[in-house]
């Protein structure tokens, strides 16, 4: 599809989005009254900078109309807006009611819809969703030829093998098409999308429809002011996806599983069970051992014994839903080759565990970054070296601006299970980490934990890999939120920071 004025005009029309037409010189209804409005254009962009000869520009978000000055001259051929900017430009302006919806919409025409190539699978929940679609990419890929792209928090591959760093769990929705297009020109034929709860709040995936969609679990996180006011506005936007799917992988038990599936039953979803704790789950897994360090996979029938390279009954569950996500998209998860091909994965920055070679201390690098994801850590601590009664340390901090709750759950999971809490920076953006560090050091109500603040994020990792070679024990230390980032969110951009999991590997080496 070509996409031109008048075609753009119908499209958000057809969506009930359009709500005039308007020039510096006349409103109307019509685009084809217009001239050039059969041109196709050349360009679509959300960024003003990007502006080039025949650019369809989309003004979203905290727009000025000042932001348009030069955009004339530099080739703006429309623009798609909430409000009228035919003060700032001689570009026709297509008024919308949602700039985000439309911005969706017009990217998936524009790149002639790429999601109608690929096999869409997308995954949710508060914890798993990047271990889950890597699984379910590992499984996929392997079972197809390496023809499954990848969108996640951590990295996006629109060729099967070769990764790039991402900046949103979800893409915007322009650059999402942009990377399905480039993925379907790879020969990818599925594609495996994180979908986290902004990206329906803000629009990103409107309009596109999933084959299949894994909801993993639900627990408040980011409810603050510039993201979820509250829980339900946090779980109504994750129970959109149950709406946008043709088929659900349910994780069970889990809290509002009942309303979920009551939401895939009124929408005609079918959906498939996965689970580690529920044998009767179409899909499930059960340790075989005291430690849980191999399950035993069973879809009906048995599918085989696997040990994770990625350790933790979470993980497992993780690997239930991949399997299970493989399966509802015709993947033949009885072949041996799906089961295994999830032993070697590994995600960096999760869960990577390294070895003090001067003393008897094993670290942990991790994103764990709320109640659930920290309790799930401790809880794998505890399985795992419980019996050598480790002395624990956290390190960790919280992000600033947002996610607000973040910082009491995080004590309130790990301030009786473990020795020391070191609290230090992380991404604090506009907030001042210390300010942030002493609101986390005031929820500290266990006297017999050793809490202190480590402001420089660097030293504190020294401090506690210190600190465990003076100790004459089992230490643990659990380093957690930035995962292997190398750069700290300031004032809305990255400045540079050596990262946990290379602070340690020097460390240690």
């Amino acid at each position: 599809m070509t996409l031109t004025l008048q075609s753009a005009a119908d499209l958000l029309s057809e969506h009930g989005l359009l709500r005039e037409i308007i020039t510096p010189d006349r409103w109307t209804d019509f685009a084809g009254v217009l001239p050039g409005a059969d041109v196709p254009f050349a360009h679509i962009t959300y960024d003003t900078k990007q502006i080039r000869p025949r650019t369809l520009m989309c003004c979203k978000g905290n727009f000025k109309a000042a932001y348009l000055d030069g955009a004339d001259d530099a080739g703006i051929a429309a623009y798609v807006a909430e409000h009228d900017y035919s003060s700032a430009t001689r570009a026709p302006g297509l008024i919308v009611s949602s700039a985000t919806k439309a911005l969706s919409l017009l990217a998936q025409a524009f790149y002639d819809y790429p999601e109608r190539e690929l096999t869409l699978i997308g995954v949710t929940g508060t914890k798993g969703k990047t271990t889950t679609a890597y699984f379910t990419h590992a499984v996929i890929n392997t079972m197809c030829g390496g023809t499954c792209a990848l969108f996640s928090s951590v990295d996006n591959c629109v060729d099967g093998k070769h990764y790039v760093a991402s900046d949103l769990t979800t893409p915007e929705s322009l650059d999402a098409a942009r990377m399905m297009r480039e993925a379907v020109a790879n020969g990818m034929r599925y594609l495996v999308m994180e979908v986290s709860s902004q990206a329906y709040k803000v629009d990103r995936v409107h309009g596109l429809t999933f084959d299949a969609a894994a909801f993993l679990n639900i627990s408040p996180d980011h409810i603050s002011p510039i993201e979820h006011p509250t829980f339900e506005d946090y779980l109504y936007c994750k129970r959109q996806i149950v709406r946008n799917t043709r088929a659900l992988v349910l994780n069970i038990p889990g809290d509002y599983t009942d309303l979920i599936a009551e939401d895939a039953t009124v929408m005609n979803v079918p959906v498939t069970t996965c689970s580690i704790e529920d044998m009767n789950a179409d899909v499930n897994a059960r340790p075989v051992d005291d430690a849980h360090t191999t399950f035993a996979f069973t879809a009906g029938q048995p599918l085989g014994e696997l040990h994770l390279a990625l350790e933790g009954d979470f993980n497992y569950a993780n690997a239930c839903a991949a399997l299970a996500l493989a399966h509802t998209v015709g993947i033949d998860i009885e072949d041996p080759r799906a089961l295994q091909s999830l032993a070697d994965v590994r995600i960096s920055g999760r869960m990577e565990e390294m070895e003090d070679p001067r003393s008897d201390t094993v670290a942990i690098v991790d994103y764990a970054h709320n109640y659930a994801s920290v309790s799930a850590l401790l809880d794998f601590i505890e399985r795992r070296f419980g019996d050598r009664h480790p002395r624990i340390t956290l390190l960790t901090g919280s992000t600033g601006d947002k996610a607000i709750d973040r910082r009491h759950e995080i004590v309130e999971a790990a301030q009786d299970r473990v020795q020391r809490i070191v609290l230090t920076a992380e991404d604090t953006d506009k907030e001042d980490p210390m300010a942030v560090a002493e609101e986390m050091l005031g929820y500290v109500t266990n006297p017999d934990v050793d809490a202190s603040i480590i402001i420089d994020r660097a030293a504190a990792v020294e401090d506690i890999v210190a600190e465990a070679r003076d100790h004459d024990g089992f230490d643990v230390l659990l380093v957690i939120g930035k995962g292997d980032e190398q750069w700290m969110k300031v004032r809305n951009r990255h400045v540079p920071y050596e990262g946990d999991s290379y602070i340690l590997t020097r460390m240690f080496s």
